[in-house]
């Protein structure tokens, strides 16, 4: 196990991920950019699309409702690839050498939300939901964030990604100098049974194929645990910090925020 510590609070601008930190629900206004390298002008090219087919693992999700081809992630029933994972309760997050792990806490339910997995220069934000039993919610999903982009004025673009169908965003941020800029993220997800795993890449690897694969393995090896009790769907599936994980307390005097984001708890971070 690796390192565990209480990681800062992004307070200088909104990441990618809370565009749909639930399924479907906006960015606030006025978000700004985390890093000057993740913005592009707002009249600058388009972002090179992701990865468009192959590279999936066979295994425990489908890839779209009805779908008989089966690729990752997996579910915990499958028979899984051994490989060393770090237990967080609702996922098994595969470990990756040199990436970090950030638990995002919340602070009313004391409640892991959400894993972030920062690995050379690029984060992958992962989050598991309950599911029906008798089909997928990623295409009504996508169509909710595909219109929350477009009500912010950011652009998308509906695209094959190696796990299914995928959208390719940019989202409108301000830099620290105050240009207007847009932010290119990729939107993820897998429709497994009973549940669905959403995830996030941004940096690099949004829009370099080369610098996604590792990240695109990592969500393809991740192992979902859903449990058997009976939840609604899009419920979230709460995560849990790993055994021997110092419970985080919240810091004395937090940099005040330029603008009102989704509260979020600390973090934790893994480094392994």
């Amino acid at each position: 196990m690796g390192l565990f510590r209480r990681g800062p609070k992004k307070a200088e601008g909104a990441d990618a991920a809370d565009v749909a930190a639930n399924p479907g629900t906006p960015a606030p206004d006025g978000a700004e950019a985390d890093a000057p390298g993740d913005v592009e002008p707002s009249d600058g090219p388009d972002p090179a699309p992701g990865p468009q087919s192959g590279g999936a693992p066979s295994g425990g999700a489908q890839v779209a409702a009805g779908d008989s081809a089966r690729v990752g992630p997996w579910d915990a029933a499958d028979a899984l690839p051994e490989l060393p994972r770090v237990d967080l309760g609702a996922i098994l997050l595969p470990g990756v050498p040199g990436m970090e792990v950030r638990l995002e806490i919340d602070k009313a339910t004391n409640v892991v939300s959400a894993a972030s997995v920062l690995l050379e220069g690029s984060s992958l934000q992962v989050q598991a939901f309950a599911a029906p039993r008798t089909e997928g919610i990623w295409d009504e999903i996508r169509e909710e964030i595909a219109q929350s982009v477009t009500q912010q004025g950011g652009t998308v673009d509906d695209l094959p990604g190696p796990f299914g169908r995928e959208l390719l965003a940019r989202l409108p941020v301000r830099t620290p100098e105050g240009r207007t800029g847009h932010r290119p993220a990729r939107f993820i997800g897998a429709d497994g049974p009973r549940w669905f795993l959403r995830g996030v890449i941004t940096g690099k690897a949004a829009v370099e194929p080369d610098a996604a694969r590792a990240l695109e393995d990592l969500f393809g090896q991740i192992v979902v645990v859903r449990g058997q009790d009976p939840r609604p769907p899009r419920d979230l599936l709460a995560l849990r910090l790993p055994e021997g994980a110092p419970t985080p307390a919240a810091p004395a005097s937090p940099p005040a925020p330029r603008f009102q984001p989704p509260a979020r708890g600390p973090e934790i971070t893994e480094i392994r």
